[in-house]
């Protein structure tokens, strides 16, 4: 399925420093349609037997901050998506939204001036009625977190006109992204404390926290929520089992009914046992990235010579066992604002080394710098023989994300770093997509660091003539920009990883007689259970 964007946007991202290091480490190491049609069980669907039960999950990442103005914890943000809702929501399927506390669609006022009216009987889980001071303060929240302020550089202000109606005020004219931008601000009560909020944040959506450990995170129905959504099941359960073994284990034996993150050696093993499979490409990078503040990475030709030595083909196959696709452009193919980029690095040893011969540098020892993620560490070997066959001579330095942003961002020399990302959990529009890493910010201030080159600043501007065009002109923006950073391949994509979850989808077949009924799995970080719900035999 196409990843539907509508019109589009852009502004410059500001410093996201360590709770950035923390995302680009979760897988990141971070996150639409209806209901109706997010897919259905193979086995019986019949009202009497749907709900009532648990829904059991098997969750790849552990928890840390649930805080939902600046959370980067992949199960957090999965989590909060069921019990914090927004003004509008994110349907990671295909990225369209829906209305969640909003009634309608914004209301336009003139052309930077909106109106948002909240659902009327909208209550948190505590009783407690949610007014607009609820949303500016959650607004207020967001745009002072590290994290997600860069989000809303296109938003002047966010006021409340009265108990029910928002003001939203932007800076650009007509803002296509609108909701999309909305969608990120889940709201919670005023009165909730940033401490408590990081903790177990309160929301009004059809869940609500029961429980948070470093092993489980249960869900139970919220008896305020008054949505469209409402919860048919008693429970839903987080397992957190970071370890894939112990995560394939306890799909196969039943007692999880989905797990995500499913390793490319057990989705046979999986579906033999009669899972079902959800591959979905995503846009989730591994990604490369030269220190351009040192030589000879200052050097374009040195760093395509780089790009078009990977035997990106033989990684996907070897390390990722197909379950991933070479980058032919910032984007994957499956996003709607593709654009096959002016620059493809297919893998050509001979042009290779003739951009070395042309750049006139003699290649010596390097050190590539890698997080620990499996897949990475896969690649790593890869790179370090093509790139040994290139003439260089590289040593592989492998640490925890945290540890590997904290060494760089502290000045540490590096050659090249070799790490996975994907912000597309709060979005996939392509200026968010974009400013992400190439926006005014700790990427290419200090860690790349390119914002003082020329191309840079050419990038800039037809990302700020992106965000005032619309239709044909914006998308031809956008090439301009996905052209010019597959060119100077500063910090680029060397593939987007496929995304793949199992789930018990009958349950005639399924080891305890219960399964999901609507569930598909997404292309980003954690799970949606939005209209799903078990369904017994």
């Amino acid at each position: 399925m196409a990843i539907i964007n509508k019109g589009m946007s852009r502004r410059s991202f500001l410093g996201l420093t360590g709770s950035v290091a923390a995302v680009a480490g979760l897988g990141l190491t971070g996150c639409g349609g209806s209901s109706s049609d997010e897919g259905s069980a193979s086995g019986s669907t019949d009202s009497a037997n749907r709900g009532g039960g648990v829904i059991t999950a098997g969750s790849a990442y552990a928890p840390s901050s649930f805080d939902p103005a600046s959370t980067g914890s992949a199960v957090g943000l999965g989590a909060n998506w069921h019990v914090v809702e927004g003004l509008y929501g994110i349907d990671y399927h295909d990225y369209s939204t829906f209305n969640e506390l909003a009634t309608d669609d914004p209301k336009s006022v003139d052309d930077t001036t909106f109106e948002v009216t909240i659902r009327k009987g909208a209550k948190f889980s505590d009783g407690t009625e949610v007014t607009a001071d609820d949303v500016v303060a959650s607004y207020t929240a967001c745009a002072a977190s590290a994290t997600y302020a860069p989000f809303f550089q296109p938003f002047e202000s966010i006021e409340a006109k009265d108990a029910s109606t928002v003001t939203v005020k932007t800076k650009v004219p007509n803002f296509s992204l609108l909701k999309d931008r909305l969608a990120i601000i889940r709201v919670t009560p005023a009165t909730q404390t940033e401490e408590d909020r990081a903790k177990q944040p309160i929301g009004s959506g059809p869940w609500m926290y029961d429980s948070i450990s470093d092993t489980e995170i249960t869900l139970v129905p919220n008896p305020e929520y008054n949505g469209e959504y409402a919860a048919e099941d008693k429970k839903i359960q987080y397992s957190i089992l970071t370890d894939p073994t112990a995560r394939v284990t306890a799909q196969q034996e039943g007692s999880t009914l989905v797990m995500e993150l499913v390793t490319a050696d057990a989705v046979d093993q999986l579906e033999s046992a009669g899972c079902k499979i959800d591959n979905v490409q995503g846009f989730g990078t591994r990604f490369i990235m030269f220190n351009v503040a040192k030589e000879p990475w200052n050097n374009v030709k040195v760093r395509q010579a780089v790009m078009y030595a990977l035997d990106t083909e033989k990684m996907v196959s070897n390390t990722f066992a197909g379950l991933a696709t070479a980058a032919s452009c910032y984007l994957p193919k499956s996003f709607t604002n593709y654009h096959e980029a002016s620059t493809v690095y297919k893998t050509d040893a001979k042009k290779a080394k003739k951009l070395i011969e042309e750049s006139g540098i003699t290649p010596g020892a390097i050190t590539l710098r890698t997080t620990d993620n499996e897949q990475i560490k896969g690649m790593a070997a890869q790179v370090k023989n093509d790139l040994d066959a290139l003439g260089f001579e590289v040593t592989i330095q492998t640490d925890t994300s945290p540890a590997t942003y904290a060494a760089i961002d502290g000045g540490e020399a590096y050659d090249i770093l070799l790490a996975p990302g994907d912000p597309s959990c709060f979005g996939a529009d392509p200026d968010l997509l974009l400013n992400w890493w190439y926006g005014d910010n700790v990427w290419m201030q200090t860690r790349c660091p390119w914002k003082e080159s020329a191309e840079w600043q050419k990038l800039h501007g037809l990302m700020d003539e992106a965000l005032a065009a619309e239709g044909d002109e914006q998308q031809k923006k956008w090439n301009e920009c996905f052209d010019i950073i597959a060119d100077n391949a500063v910090l680029y994509p060397v593939v987007h990883v496929k995304t793949v979850s199992a789930s018990w989808d009958d349950p005639s077949t399924a080891p305890n007689g219960e399964a999901l009924d609507g569930f598909k799995g997404i292309g980003t970080t954690s799970m949606s259970f939005r209209g799903v719900a078990t369904v017994k035999a």
